[in-house]
């Protein structure tokens, strides 16, 4: 993994957490708050809750990049199908990043609303009831499987690393770097809330998302061009590189 796109994740996941994770994801957070941790707790009790439900959604977020980074690595790796998966790789962030910022409806039509299914929701209220240890840990790993633009977003990238263990990585990093403002919200609910820093937070988010997407767009055509480079003078510059 380069440099620049371990950046763009980072970046991504702390900027994208506070602008678009904590709408979605707040009623989520508020509810199982409200239903399974007392005020009375200590603050280490209720700091151990909130970190099983994080655990619960990262591990999720990264059983959904190994898969995505196993479909990945069915393709028949050459210099022109990696062209092709950066290009659509490329283009799919630049729509999502055009529709964070409101440019688009790309997302609307594709964030599937999983909650309402009869299984999530025997599941949710199940776990809501009881406030076991464990029961936080599956209520953050339902709140991972819930299409998210964000997560579409670095599933793409998943795919494009070819590989489960790195697929795994990139959701790992990934939802590690939303932990920080979820956990925030978390305590003190409401605290970003405000419509215009919210706003603000998700502009930034789709200009990273954008301009990693044009950088993956760059990385499709380095590939395409080794494609139609004669194998001959491929062999002759690392030749003369050697």
């Amino acid at each position: 993994m380069e440099n620049i796109e371990l950046a763009a994740i980072i970046t991504f996941a702390l900027l994208g957490s506070i602008g678009h994770c904590i709408g979605m994801c707040g009623g989520f957070i508020v509810t199982y708050t409200a239903s399974k941790i007392s005020p009375e707790l200590t603050r280490t009790q209720q700091a151990l809750y909130h970190g099983l439900y994080n655990i619960g959604r990262v591990v999720a977020y990264m059983l959904l990049g190994a898969l995505f980074g196993y479909f990945g690595s069915l393709w028949d790796i050459t210099p022109l199908s990696r062209a092709i998966m950066f290009g659509f790789a490329g283009l799919l962030m630049i729509l999502m990043g055009l529709s964070f910022a409101g440019k688009l409806k790309f997302l609307n039509s594709i964030e599937y609303p999983i909650a309402k299914m009869a299984w999530f929701k025997k599941i949710f209220n199940a776990q809501i009831a009881t406030a076991t240890l464990s029961s936080f840990f599956i209520l953050g790993f339902l709140n991972g499987l819930i299409p998210c633009g964000l997560v579409y977003t670095m599933l793409v990238t998943a795919t494009t690393t070819e590989s489960v263990l790195y697929g795994a990585i990139v959701m790992g990093i990934f939802g590690i770097f939303t932990i920080p403002s979820l956990f925030t919200f978390a305590y003190i609910v409401g605290i970003f809330s405000s419509t215009s820093l919210r706003k603000i937070f998700i502009n930034l988010a789709a200009i990273t998302v954008i301009v990693y997407g044009a950088w993956t767009i760059m990385k499709a055509y380095k590939q395409f061009v080794i494609f139609n480079t004669p194998k001959t003078e491929i062999m002759e510059r690392k030749a003369c590189c050697t």
